[in-house]
């Protein structure tokens, strides 16, 4: 009999007891793993979600401007050099930053204002399968929501004040469209637009190749968003990129809220397993006294008394690490279903496995600690009194 098996003999004897505590603590183990699982899960989820909802990154070409003023009186601003950016240069630039895979979409532009009859519009061309990753919400109030070659959609608005219905014909710039449908109400300019084919528009217009700007669709919870525009900038000389601020910050609030209410909740929750810990550990200390002043009095160090009732706590800790993290990843995986996170599935991450064993670990000798310290202040001379 060592040090070492001394332990695991006591936990043994009180097997009911022990088998209870690590009952206690592998739940408390196992909601945490759940907790952070389904935190990841939802996270993920938010992010595609939110980013579904509108770009949070805009570029367009660099533009000067020049302050007009005569005799002391302000005029105002005029815009110079206005240009526009070169389609295929500019999308293979956003592709190849270093973050690429953090854009869930990239929609480029091209705007002109034409005449409908005598009523001007605004006509934009757009990548149909790109504007509908940042624009899910657009939905049909008549016709087809689609956008092929020579066919335009028609915002609510835009419909209403030209007369426009599915299968009407609309000529832009001497080229005639055909009304594929009719967008329903979104709140936003969109309303009061009409959306072509990028490329249809652009030839149209003698303008191929030619974009007059970009919205970017990137939700990054795993780097800052400015990394991305500080990337695209770089990539992009000569334009300005712009992010979002306002649109970016709640989102990025709303993700992160998810996982500091996670981890809030998995702390209290491992707290209460620790107290269960030393609370353990205390009742043994004093149903052992006189056991653990025979130790002493044959010769065992405080020290080692010490180690001997800080090794029962680190090991009721491990073990309930090892089956409350297996518990946990089985529940998350129920919950998920449960909570319709489409394919979502917890993934076992090694990393994440040593951290909780080893956060476990420590917290069991913390909770250890006192009734630890208690036993090895016991005397000998208690053991013998009690003889």
């Amino acid at each position: 009999m060592n040090i070492l098996t001394i332990p695991l003999r006591n936990l043994r004897r009180k097997l009911l007891r022990t088998l209870l505590m690590i009952a206690v603590f592998s739940i408390g183990v196992a909601s945490v793993t759940a907790l952070l699982e389904l935190s990841k899960a939802v996270g993920e989820s938010l992010e595609e979600k939110l980013a579904a909802y509108g770009a949070n990154i805009l570029v367009t070409p660099r533009t000067e401007t020049l302050s007009v003023s005569y005799g002391g009186m302000a005029l105002g601003d005029v815009s110079v050099d206005i240009r526009s950016l070169t389609e295929d240069q500019t999308i293979a630039a956003i592709n190849g930053i270093h973050h690429k895979d953090r854009l869930s979409a990239v929609a480029p532009k091209f705007a002109l204002l034409t005449k409908v009859g005598e009523t001007p519009v605004g006509v934009v061309g757009v990548d149909f399968d790109q504007e509908m990753r940042i624009k899910s919400y657009w939905h049909a109030q008549s016709g087809d929501l689609r956008l092929g070659e020579g066919e335009i959609l028609a915002g609510s608005e835009a419909a209403t004040r030209l007369g426009l219905s599915p299968g009407g014909q609309v000529v832009v710039e001497g080229k005639p469209f055909t009304v594929s449908g009719v967008l329903g109400p979104t709140g936003s300019g969109d309303d009061a637009m009409l959306f072509s084919d990028l490329h249809a528009l652009q030839r149209a217009a003698g303008r191929e190749n030619r974009v007059h700007f970009v919205e970017v669709a990137a939700l990054c919870s795993g780097c800052p968003i400015e990394e991305i525009t500080e990337q695209l900038a770089a990539a992009l000389p000569g334009t300005d990129v712009k992010a979002m601020g306002q649109v970016v910050k709640s989102r990025m609030m709303t993700v992160e809220f998810v996982e500091r209410l996670a981890v809030a909740v998995s702390g209290v929750i491992l707290l209460t397993a620790c107290v269960m810990i030393g609370l353990s550990v205390f009742s043994s200390v004093n149903e052992r006294k006189n056991e653990i002043g025979l130790l002493r009095a044959l010769g065992y160090s405080k020290a080692s008394i010490f180690t001997l009732m800080s090794l029962e706590g680190v090991t009721l800790g491990l073990a309930a690490a090892v089956v409350g993290q297996a518990a946990g990843f089985a529940a998350s995986s129920r919950l998920m279903a449960l909570l319709d996170l489409g394919a979502a599935a917890p993934t076992f991450a090694p990393a994440q496995f040593a951290a909780v064993f080893a956060a476990v670990a420590l917290l069991s000798v913390l909770a250890s600690l006192p009734p630890a310290l208690a036993a090895a202040r016991i005397e000998p001379s208690q053991a013998l009194v009690m003889l």
